[in-house]
């Protein structure tokens, strides 16, 4: 592995200047240093840029230039395991190293309102107000924008945003705009590429909010037969996916109340959750994040696994 990883590090280099390699590295630590709050600090920093992050970057790379046509990258994995970081950080070297032109958004911008989500609550089931699982995101608006990036003949794109803090879209004037088009667009997401499960699996509730709130298992069918049918044709339009696996649930629940500890240094005075309401809420991911752990190293994706302290410390390329 060893072995692979160097020869990745050397072909990587071969398409990176030394004085692009340099910003590279430059804008990187500072945007490591920017994340670094509380008791976590990044680890590794240098070894994670070159046997990581840059051979990650290459394998985009290869992969756009063999016809040149917009491609998505699904980067998906458990709450907290970085996805968000790491997808700033391959947007830094993809631009700035590979000059290729990057898109970075989540799926959680495309949450449906709050409004919606309550009338999908009165008309279902009531675990349908809370955002997160499939079934909870406007898939109608989710596959049009996809297409429309991916469209030869480009018009700008609008990509909503969503505010967690107030539980809600936020208004138009607030949404990403994409004025070019994307050679690399970065889709990020808990449930990117996930794949529905077999029907016997649903019927054991995998915790007390299912054996409590979802007693007839309409939450969760629900949520299958959303997968099966709208998110699967959302889904077919990634080029790649890459999976973060996390070393097992617990850490989802370890890592996600760091996120909420970062909230309170980086935007205060928005609502956050404590301990017991970050418990229940990561609840509603529990079946489908299991699902994804013991099922998509099965699929054709690259796999990073994430050890205990938050480093990545294998890849699998696909």
């Amino acid at each position: 592995m060893m072995v692979l990883i160097t020869l990745w590090i050397k072909n990587s280099k071969m398409q990176i200047s030394n004085l692009r390699y340099r910003k590279i590295k430059k804008d990187y630590l500072k945007f490591l240093k920017s994340q670094e709050v509380l008791s976590e600090p990044f680890r590794d920093k240098i070894d994670q840029l070159n046997n990581f992050y840059l051979p990650l970057s290459k394998n985009i790379y290869k992969s756009f230039i063999k016809d040149k046509k917009t491609k998505i990258v699904g980067l998906t994995g458990g709450q907290g395991s970085g996805k968000s970081t790491i997808s700033k950080i391959l947007r830094i070297i993809l631009k700035k190293g590979l000059r290729l032109n990057t898109v970075v958004f989540s799926i959680d911008d495309f949450y449906k309102t709050l409004v919606d989500r309550k009338r999908m609550s009165l008309k279902i089931s009531s675990l349908f107000l809370t955002r997160g699982v499939p079934g909870t995101h406007d898939t109608k608006l989710l596959l049009n924008c996809l297409k429309s990036l991916k469209k030869e003949k480009f018009k700008k794109v609008l990509i909503p945003k969503f505010d967690k803090s107030i539980d809600d879209r936020l208004q138009k004037n607030r949404w990403q705009t994409v004025k070019t088009k994307p050679d690399i667009v970065i889709f990020e997401g808990w449930c990117v590429g996930v794949t529905p499960q077999k029907n016997k699996d649903l019927l054991i509730p995998i915790n007390s909010l299912e054996k409590e709130r979802d007693k007839k298992k309409i939450w969760r069918k629900t949520v299958n037969n959303e997968l099966k049918r709208n998110y699967k044709k959302i889904f077919k339009l990634i080029d790649k996916i890459i999976f973060l696996k996390v070393p097992s649930f617990k850490y989802v629940y370890k890592w996600r109340s760091l996120q909420e500890k970062k909230l309170i240094l980086t935007s205060p005075g928005k609502k956050i959750m404590d301990e017991n309401q970050i418990r229940n809420f990561i609840m509603f991911y529990e079946r489908l994040t299991k699902h994804m752990l013991k099922n998509f190293n099965e699929r054709n994706a690259t796999v990073i696994k994430i050890d205990n302290k938050h480093r990545l410390r294998s890849i699998r390329m696909n």
